[in-house]
């Protein structure tokens, strides 16, 4: 297939269906794509959950002993098969060993986090020294905003997207009133043009140029939640240091998705979950990043006993000796059986690399796209068809492996149909179906599988109306 690759991929699709004397649709392609796929070992690395394991399965409409289609990775990752050895690995050694685990063991307790974290530096694109992995997500947003937003009178805003994930809305809010300031004022909301679902770069960086004298800190994800839209990190992060700006991200739905190079691309400060695309298990350890060039400047302002440096933190003489950087953002000891699970998965990662999975997402979600707008766009010959419209952007650079659809049915019932059929997707408010095909486990068989349910369960939805 590397012969192809310099063409699109629904290009790439339709040839390769010609020479296989197929059409595009055809479950032959789909077979070959995954016997062609260098990648496909890795899926022998998680559990996938069976069709009978799940509890919204209706048993009289599948085959109970196939796996089930999961396409939630994007919500909640699949279970690496050596989560389970290593956690017992570490049960086994405090059973044995009692506090002596702390020192000792291929992951010694005090030292667990470091252990694994140059693993996680390579997904981020990272130097040594520049992440961290601790507490969760927000916990760590908001350690990074309370050293990175030191608002004055006349750069005091903090710039987000205006559908930013919950959790990080309210996290701007409360820093914004911590420092005694008016949400109104200093909370800088950018919206999508009227009658657009997804946000274009080029209004991004009119914005920070118009407000970036009154911006102290630009806050966006790297991956939209909702609509799956990839932003333009470098670009943003140009514009922003153009206007005196710190720029930050939550790569919660990047990371483990997309080629990210934080250091290169000289992003300030960083922070994600690892459950998502990072398969760490629900609440899993969350990972941090500050950019090298603040390692002396920025310090954080709140401080624990695991900021200060190793050398000296057992000599207890409480006389701080902060590490630099994201090192001294570090609060307590790392929870080895949250590093476990993210051991388990990282390794999995550096079997292949991003560039690699990146390349596979890509073809995978483009099948998907294909798939879709084949069969279930609007019918205008029968507009009361049941039909799908993709709000994820279509350009392969503008989005991860997640598409987002809205239906012209009732989107619970579609999920609820899916779900009885052993589909394990995510619905969002108010009406949002997403779908990711994880290139670490998914085939382009699953595709082709949910794209035969799917219709099954709009034809179930339309009958049942």
């Amino acid at each position: 297939m590397d012969t192809l690759s310099h063409m699109s991929p629904v290009t790439r699709l339709e040839h390769l269906a010609s020479e296989l004397g197929c059409s595009a649709l055809d479950e032959d392609l789909a077979l070959y794509l995954d016997n062609e796929d260098e990648l496909k070992p890795l899926r022998q690395c998680f559990h996938i959950p069976r069709i009978k394991d799940l509890p919204t399965t209706d048993q009289s409409l599948v085959n109970e002993e196939e796996e089930c289609v999961y396409f939630c990775g994007n919500s909640l990752g699949l279970l690496p098969k050596m989560v389970k050895p290593y956690l017992d690995e570490e049960l086994d050694k405090w059973a044995k060993m009692g506090v002596h685990g702390h020192f000792m063991g291929k992951r010694p307790w005090a030292l667990g986090d470091e252990c694994i974290v140059d693993l996680m530096a390579k997904l981020v694109g990272a130097e040594a020294g520049e992440v961290a992995l601790m507490n969760g997500l927000t916990v760590n947003l908001h350690l990074l905003m309370l050293s990175f937003y030191k608002p004055t009178k006349t750069r005091h805003k903090i710039l987000l997207e205006a559908k930013a994930f919950p959790s990080d809305h309210y996290a701007v809010e409360s820093q914004i009133q911590l420092h005694g300031l008016d949400v109104e004022t200093s909370m800088l909301l950018v919206h999508p043009r009227k009658g657009e679902e997804t946000l274009r770069t080029e209004d991004i960086v009119s914005v920070i140029e118009r407000e970036g004298d009154s911006i102290a800190v630009i806050l966006f994800s790297g991956v939209q939640y909702y609509t799956g839209q990839l932003f333009d990190i470098p670009k943003i992060t140009e514009a922003g240091h153009r206007k005196g700006c710190y720029v930050g991200f939550d790569l919660a739905h990047a990371v483990g998705n997309v080629e990210l190079y934080l250091h290169d691309w000289g992003v300030d400060f960083a922070c994600w979950c690892s459950y998502k695309y990072l398969n760490s298990g629900a609440g899993g350890l969350a990972g941090a990043f500050i950019h090298e060039k603040h390692g002396r400047s920025v310090k954080p302002s709140l401080v624990g006993w695991w900021g200060h440096e190793f050398k000296s933190r057992f000599s207890m003489e409480n006389k701080l000796q902060l590490s630099p950087g994201i090192d001294g953002f570090r609060l307590s000891n790392p929870p080895i059986l949250l590093v476990c699970s993210l051991h388990a998965s990282l390794e999995v990662f550096h079997q292949t690399d991003m560039k690699t999975l990146r390349k596979k997402s890509i073809l995978l979600t483009a099948y998907l796209e294909y798939l879709i707008k084949h069969y279930y766009s609007e019918n205008v010959a029968d507009p009361k068809k049941p039909h799908a419209k993709i709000i994820t952007p279509s350009r392969c650079e503008d989005r991860g492996c997640q598409l987002s659809l809205a239906f012209s049915v009732p989107i619970k019932a579609v999920y609820k149909e899916l779900a009885k059929r052993g589909v394990a997707c995510d619905m969002r408010e108010p009406n949002g179906l997403r779908i990711a095909p994880v290139p670490l486990y998914n085939s382009f068989h699953d595709v082709f599988r949910f794209i035969r349910i799917l219709g099954e369960a709009l034809a179930s939805v339309v009958t049942e109306e």
